[in-house]
């Protein structure tokens, strides 16, 4: 199995396991504000990412010169672009939340021409454009995005623009084990979400925080979501250009188009088989792009 075949597969899983994401965000935030929300989630994730590492062996050795990046992929990509994605979420709705993909990508061919020197060629642009269209028509197609606040929307474009900035930082972090710049970049954001955090526990709704849609909510997002999409986003990037792999965020707003049609009955139109068939189209298109040696 070559290297873009292995990391087009850890990209999609990823960006599943995240399109599963805004539904267990809106369950949750019903109960538990944006910030202390991620410190949970982060408390869950860095005891399961630390388990994962120890039983692989890895190094947990960061070279001195390396920590300053490795904190601003925790400052940017783990706090900021997190709290601001479930901010904005929770000011709108679980879809216009999935309008954020539809921005990362052209985010991370940009930041991946500017830090990283990649090739911007017609090809990647045009495959941009045509995810873009796709995600648009998804997330556009059943919902009037017209009615979403300002602020939630504002929130939601700090997200992409953070999380693609992440995405291209950590390129520059590619000979360490992506379970260790995940477990440090977690550290980082759970130590500055600490101090809010641990005041709101003082006053939380203990009885609604102990109910199962609440808790299970918060194990997938900080297990399943941060532990295992992470680690898997994060080794999928270091198999493929940052500009390419951008596209397979594409694949996040599909499947949470399709789990909020199962789970909670939203409607899925004709937009959204129109829109799926554009995001393909545009993956397909981005695999068939020149990239580095095998």
């Amino acid at each position: 199995m070559t290297k873009s075949i292995r990391g087009a597969l850890y990209l999609s899983l990823a960006a599943s396991i995240w399109g599963g994401m805004f539904v267990m965000v809106r369950i949750a935030v019903a109960v538990i504000p944006p910030i202390p929300l991620v410190w949970l989630r982060y408390l869950t994730a860095v005891f399961a990412l630390y388990a994962v590492g120890t039983f692989r062996h890895v190094s947990w050795r960061v070279a001195r010169r390396d920590w300053r990046l490795v904190f601003f992929v925790g400052f940017i990509g783990h706090a900021l672009s997190i709290v601001t994605q479930e901010t904005g979420t929770m000011l709108t709705s679980a879809q216009m939340g999935s309008i954020i993909t539809a921005a990362t990508p052209a985010f991370m061919v940009l930041f991946a021409r500017l830090l990283l020197g990649e090739t911007l060629t017609p090809g990647r642009i045009l495959s941009v454009v045509l995810a873009t269209a796709g995600v648009l028509f998804i997330v556009a197609g059943p919902a009037d995005v017209k009615m979403a606040g300002w602020l939630g929307g504002l929130s939601l474009t700090i997200a992409a623009l953070t999380w693609a900035l992440m995405s291209v930082l950590l390129k520059r972090l590619a000979q360490y084990s992506p379970v260790v710049i995940t477990f440090y970049g977690v550290l980082v954001a759970l130590v500055l979400l600490t101090p809010y955090s641990l005041c709101w526990l003082q006053s939380a709704p203990i009885q609604s925080l102990l109910a199962p849609p609440v808790w299970l909510s918060v194990l997938y997002l900080g297990l399943v979501s941060t532990t295992g999409g992470f680690c898997l986003w994060n080794q999928g990037l270091l198999l493929m250009d940052a500009s390419v792999a951008g596209l397979f965020f594409f694949f996040q707003p599909v499947v949470g188009t399709l789990l909020g049609w199962l789970c909670l009955g939203e409607p899925v139109t004709f937009w959204f088989w129109l829109g799926s068939a554009l995001v393909a189209g545009g993956v397909v298109l981005a695999m068939r792009q020149p990239t580095r040696p095998e």
